[in-house]
């Protein structure tokens, strides 16, 4: 009867738990509260595009932002707000919810396979059904959350003046909730310093959580200079701060004491930057001078004094320095008065950041780069706020030491924020100077006064007339011109197009190969101790393809030079009818230049065997012949006008001096006749008793083929009255016959005087399109004359 009594008893219980279980099973599903929706939650329609969604939540994120709405529910609305905002505007997160509804943050999106489909609808498991515990992410850790695209485009620029702390986490990671505590007192310390914190949730950012080398949850790595160093300590406040400041150089700021703070000031003019001191009683410094430095290290340069040491008793005392708070002294140019200081306990980034924006650029700083010219003098946006800037262009000997000064009392005296003063180095800064000075033909030192009008070069400038000697007329002058130029702006009345400027601190392409290979180096040690070999294959992927690459270089150059003798040999062996032919459209085609600049050689007795008679098949050799006279002249036309063809492989430039080798063109024009016109074959039986009348060959430029013995000739335009008649050259000899009058040509010769050097190769640049068109008349000689004799110069 007992036993009966227990035996009901169990019954009773099982059917209580499963009934507990039915309830707890579909109970949750009957009186569940209304599922999440984005679109209901920002007010948009399913329609909107993205800079509708983007600007409902500015306005929502606003007026619930927990700092600004105090209500009780205002932080849950503002994280719903941000929930919402991070899947709409992901187009993929976006499309996912459109297709599959209400889905958990971690929920795999991919479609089950079709034959499971009612049953995935119809029995929809998650983790609702046991009710985990899931730690909802907070306001302040949501607006860290980045994404691809921000990570791209604002936080690896931003890199580079600031260091960031990266955390790797997402949802279903129990490790994260453990270092969660740590993680937020590290921000709520580090953050107020100017340290950029960012949060990857890598369940949805697996493409920047791959772009950043992190596989595993949780994991802090660090971000400057757009390089990643991964954290491998313990996570505690204090590691994670030492982490932070071990990422940023070590030279940032200097330690100055009583025997290397005169050293420090006085190095402004090597260095073009002013100079900042701190006082401070701390053997260390302190990382919040650290992240400043590292932020301004392009303008600035730092220096800390530790006040607790004897070695810095006398720069504290010519300082006149109190010891019981901060300081912060700024020099410039005056290296005995500070041009600006500040003194406070307990200092704000905002503060500091304040005192070296204000005073990042010297009273004259010196243009080192175009960056600088940039900022100092930026472009013309609004009339109002014109800048002006006012150059010097001056040297670096002792001579040019008291105009250097006066210029710089002048610029003290006038400190009116719509003038910028600067000077520079004629010799860094060669084109700019060329550029401002060619104008008037002056010589430095000078003063200029310009205003920038585009981006892209173009200023309007004047110079001072009468140069700049530093004395009162030239003040007075200067004087005089910037304040007519304020009333009248039109008074800038020359134009020109600046190149951009030198680099004067660049460092030599081999110290920058050198530091890149110590980067990789370094990185690929850190990650042989610390990475597995999944986030190693990276590196080893690209020292792997170097060698390849290397060694792979190495035995196709070894094996190039006999290809290229058998190569020679089978085009020397080819028909008559191949040789005759013009070069193909693939060797001899127009390429787009690939320098800035057309290399132009001389042809000598010992550049004359490899340039033409040595020339490689296929290959062929411009020449222009000129003098000395006519040198200068003749090349810069002559690069302008072959400058467009001088992307061609097949092409070289060079140039003959007749003074020099004065025989030669005689001999190759008697080598080939058929290259004179009938003309001037007649005009020589009439002249052939004089020998007053020499040829003149200036202006001609000839197309030689060295391996195929044949050339194409130009000859120079003929100006004057008879231009259009006097002109001749091979692309007109094509297609006059031979009945037209020549009466002009033959005059032109009594009229040698009327031709302008400047205009002989107006028509270089269509000659050239028929030369790579293989138009032209060819004329074939036995063998080239030789070019061993020099004629002496009279």
């Amino acid at each position: 009867m007992k036993q009966k009594k227990m035996g009901g008893w169990s019954v009773f219980v099982s059917g209580c738990v499963w009934a507990i279980l039915l309830l707890a099973l579909f109970g949750d599903s009957l009186a569940s509260a209304p599922e999440f929706d984005p679109y209901k939650v920002l007010g948009v329609s399913r329609h909107a595009s993205q800079a509708e969604i983007k600007k409902v939540y500015k306005r929502l994120a606003r007026e619930w932002h927990p700092d600004k709405n105090k209500s009780p529910g205002a932080e849950d609305m503002f994280i719903k707000i941000t929930k919402s905002y991070e899947i709409l505007s992901n187009e993929e997160r976006r499309a996912n919810y459109d297709r599959f509804g209400q889905m958990d943050e971690n929920q795999n999106f991919a479609r089950a396979p079709q034959g499971f489909r009612h049953f995935q609808d119809s029995f929809y498991f998650d983790e609702s059904f046991f009710h985990f515990p899931r730690t909802s992410r907070d306001f302040t850790e949501s607006k860290h959350l980045l994404h691809f695209n921000q990570y791209m485009n604002e936080v690896l620029p931003d890199s580079f003046k600031r260091p960031y702390l990266i955390k790797i986490t997402s949802e279903w990671c129990f490790t994260c909730i453990h270092i969660e505590p740590v993680w937020k007192d590290t921000v709520l310390e580090l953050e107020p310093l100017g340290i950029g914190i960012g949060v990857v949730d890598i369940g949805y950012e697996r493409q920047l959580a791959n772009h950043l080398g992190a596989h595993r949850t949780p994991s802090i790595l660090g971000l400057i200079n757009g390089k990643v160093t991964f954290f491998h300590y313990s996570v505690a406040r204090e590691h994670l701060r030492q982490f932070v400041e071990s990422l940023l150089p070590q030279k940032l700021v200097e330690k100055v004491t009583d025997n290397s703070y005169l050293e420090f000031l006085n190095s402004w003019r090597e260095e073009n930057k002013p100079r900042v001191i701190m006082f401070d009683v701390a053997s260390n410094i302190p990382l919040l001078y650290k992240l400043t430095a590292f932020a301004y290290k392009d303008y600035v340069r730092f220096g800390y004094v530790d006040m607790g040491l004897t070695e810095t008793s006398q720069v504290v005392q010519s300082f006149n320095i109190n010891t019981y708070a901060p300081t912060m002294l700024l020099f410039k140019e005056n290296t005995e008065k500070p041009a600006d200081v500040i003194q406070a306990r307990g200092m704000k980034k905002q503060i500091i950041d304040e005192f070296v924006s204000n005073n990042r650029f010297l009273l004259v700083p010196r243009l080192v780069n175009q960056k600088l010219f940039d900022e100092l003098c930026p472009v013309k946006q609004f009339h109002r706020r014109r800048k002006y800037c006012v150059l010097l262009v001056t040297g670096e000997g002792e001579q040019f030491v008291s105009v250097n000064e006066a210029f710089f009392d002048f610029a003290s005296s006038n400190t009116k924020e719509v003038l910028r003063f600067a000077y520079v180095y004629q010799r860094k800064q060669q084109p700019l100077c060329d550029t401002l000075l060619k104008k008037d033909d002056t010589t430095p030192p000078q003063v200029i006064v310009l205003e920038r009008r585009s981006a892209a070069g173009r200023v309007l400038y004047r110079t001072v007339t009468g140069g700049w000697n530093g004395s009162d007329d030239d003040k007075h002058r200067l004087h005089e011109l910037l304040e007519l130029l304020q009333r009248d702006p039109s008074y800038l009345t020359n134009d020109a197009m600046l190149p951009e400027l030198n680099n004067e601190f660049a460092s030599m392409f081999l110290i920058q190969w050198i530091n890149t290979a110590y980067d990789y180096l370094a990185q690929f040690y850190f990650d042989l101790l610390y990475s597995n070999w999944r986030e190693m294959m990276p590196v080893l992927s690209l020292i792997f393809s170097a060698l390849f690459i290397l060694f792979g270089t190495v035995i196709i150059q070894a094996f190039s030079d006999s290809g290229e003798e058998k190569t020679s040999k089978q085009k020397t062996t080819d028909s008559p009818k191949t040789a005759e032919s013009s070069p193909g459209p693939e060797s001899t085609s127009s390429r787009p230049p690939k320098k800035n600049f057309v290399e132009v050689t001389e042809l000598t007795d010992i550049t004359y065997m490899s340039n033409l008679v040595r020339l490689k098949p296929g290959h062929i050799n411009v020449v222009l012949i000129l003098t000395d006279a006519s040198k200068q002249v003749l090349l810069r036309k002559f690069a302008k006008e072959v400058y467009s063809f001088s992307g061609s492989q097949t092409l070289h430039y060079s140039f003959l001096n007749v003074d020099k080798h004065s025989q030669w063109m005689d001999s190759l024009m008697e080598s080939a006749p058929d290259a004179r016109p009938s003309d001037c074959l007649d005009e020589e039986e009439e002249e052939e008793d004089t020998t007053s009348n020499k040829s003149d060959y200036t202006g001609h430029v000839l197309a030689l083929n060295g391996h195929k013995k044949y050339f194409c000739l130009f000859r120079p335009v003929f100006t004057g009255e008879e231009a259009e008649s006097s002109r001749w050259s091979d692309e007109d000899a094509s297609t006059a016959g031979p009945s037209k009058p020549s009466r002009s040509r033959s005059s032109s010769r009594q009229k040698a005087t009327t031709l302008e050097i400047h205009h002989k190769l107006d028509r270089l640049g269509l000659w050239m399109e028929r030369l790579m068109e293989g138009t032209l008349p060819r004329h074939y000689v036995p063998a080239w004359p030789g070019l061993d004799t020099i004629t002496p110069q009279k």
